[in-house]
């Protein structure tokens, strides 16, 4: 029978105080991104602006006083991090939705926003002491799996340009259960390694200077890489294949510190790419075009084609090293911008030099998580963070990549500024996770804690 959580030792007052001064100057940021839209499109001040500014510092300050309250000790870079990178995503949804491109309302984004963060306080008051998720590992991976499949399932089931990734819900619209699902999977990833970590790292055949797994412990990579191989192949959802099976083997190598997990993955992965471009039109013609996307006969394809691919290809060239200036491009003219191409559309008006800097932001948040990692004083802590980090980093490089025509397209979007439920809530839920693995990482025993008072008292 497990004890009740201890109750969070206080934060000390100067740490709350710069928290919430990177939170405000992270709001501020997206507030003049916001106005200086206006300014160029109309030269004036947007109407709105004092509503979403209230919107998103309001929600922001809730986030910041459950996060102080019930996470005092958690990195205090990672809740300012996210704010800015999610609002400016409202930015340049906003800004889409001023250029008349249908599907874009920076409404619609931040009232998503607003239930992410409820998630996001939900999650941290529930969950006093993620260590409870090592018990449910099981459970998880059970969830994970009826997430996955959900979407073939009949009358639920969604198919939507060539693919069937979303389930269809009464009143609220469609849902990607698969953005949930890899919170699910990496819980049972790391509840399992974490116990089978020892046979896994036991070392079979030499071969040159790798150490090889014995053959009976091949099972468990080779069964997620079937999964995967079924996702892409059922559900033609290649971004998420790519995410669970590179997550697994990312926490498979943090658990055994084995390499020749990581070539046997790399290995199992190309084998697979081959097969399906081989057998599925879909994932061959998706080849075509990161081989040749000038080629007019892709470009022309309606399904597949190149022509979002190049005009976003345009945006950026457009956009050289300082941008157009927000307000002042044309990322209306990338098809679906405000969801899987906006990385783009934000290069045209923000140039080299502005992806630069979210690339940055994205990077500060993986590093902060990765610290966390390390910081970790139990081995499910360390897996989770981990695999929380990697999820996140992998996402951003395979979006990113998948653009800028590095690697094939995939169709994931990107982190916390595409418009769209499903991925921020489960992001919200995800730097929840991150929040509550860091405020157990950092907290310093209580014992030093009540030292560090007496050592004040007769400094006095």
């Amino acid at each position: 029978m497990s004890t009740p959580a201890a109750e969070p030792v206080p934060m000390p007052a100067k740490r709350r105080v710069a928290q919430l001064a990177m939170l405000a100057f992270a709001v501020a940021i997206v507030m003049f991104a916001y106005a200086n839209v206006g300014l160029a499109i109309d030269q004036k001040i947007p109407a709105g602006m004092l509503g979403y500014g209230l919107g998103l510092g309001g929600l922001m300050l809730v986030a910041y006083l459950v996060l102080a309250k019930f996470a005092p000790w958690a990195d205090p870079l990672i809740l300012p991090l996210v704010t800015l990178i999610n609002g400016l995503g409202l930015v340049m949804i906003y800004r889409l939705e001023e250029a008349k491109m249908g599907g874009a309302s920076a409404s619609t984004q931040l009232l998503w926003t607003a239930v992410g963060v409820v998630m996001f306080t939900v999650t941290l008051i529930v969950l006093r002491d993620h260590r409870a998720l090592q018990r449910f590992r099981y459970t998880a991976g059970a969830a994970g799996l009826v997430l996955l499949i959900s979407p073939l399932l009949p009358f639920i089931g969604v198919s939507q340009n060539g693919a069937r990734i979303w389930i269809g819900i009464p009143g609220v619209g469609q849902l990607q259960p698969a953005e949930f699902a890899k919170l699910a999977l990496i819980v049972f990833f790391a509840g399992y390694l974490v116990a089978k970590r020892d046979v896994l790292a036991l070392a079979g055949r030499r071969l040159l200077f790798i150490d090889l797994p014995r053959a009976r412990d091949l099972g468990p990579i080779l069964i997620v890489w079937g999964l995967s191989l079924g996702v892409l192949i059922l559900q033609k959802d290649l971004g998420s294949s790519l995410l669970i099976f590179g997550t697994f083997i990312a926490m498979l190598y943090v658990a055994t510190q084995r390499t020749s997990w990581v070539l046997i993955g790399i290995l199992l992965f190309i084998g697979g790419a081959v097969l399906a471009g081989m057998i599925f039109d879909h994932v061959y013609a998706r080849w075509e075009v990161f081989l040749d996307p000038e080629n007019q006969a892709f470009y022309d394809r309606e399904l597949g084609g190149s022509a979002q691919l190049m005009q976003g290809l345009f945006s950026m060239s457009t956009g050289r090293i300082l941008g157009t200036g927000l307000g002042q491009g044309h990322p209306n003219l990338i098809p679906l911008a405000f969801s899987d191409f906006i990385f783009p559309a934000t290069g045209e008006e923000l140039g080299l030099t502005g992806l630069m800097a979210l690339l940055m932001l994205y990077a500060l948040l993986v590093e902060r998580g990765l610290r966390t990692s390390l910081a970790a004083r139990d081995p499910f802590s360390k897996l989770l963070a981990g695999g929380l980090s990697f999820i996140l980093a992998w996402q951003v490089f395979i979006i990113v990549g998948g653009v800028t025509n590095l690697i094939p397209l995939t169709g994931l979007v990107t982190p916390f500024m595409s418009q769209g439920g499903s991925a921020l809530l489960a992001n919200w839920i995800l730097i929840a996770l991150l929040v509550r693995t860091s405020d157990a990482a950092r907290q310093p025993p209580p014992q030093a804690i009540q030292d560090e008072g007496m050592t004040q008292v007769f400094q006095r």
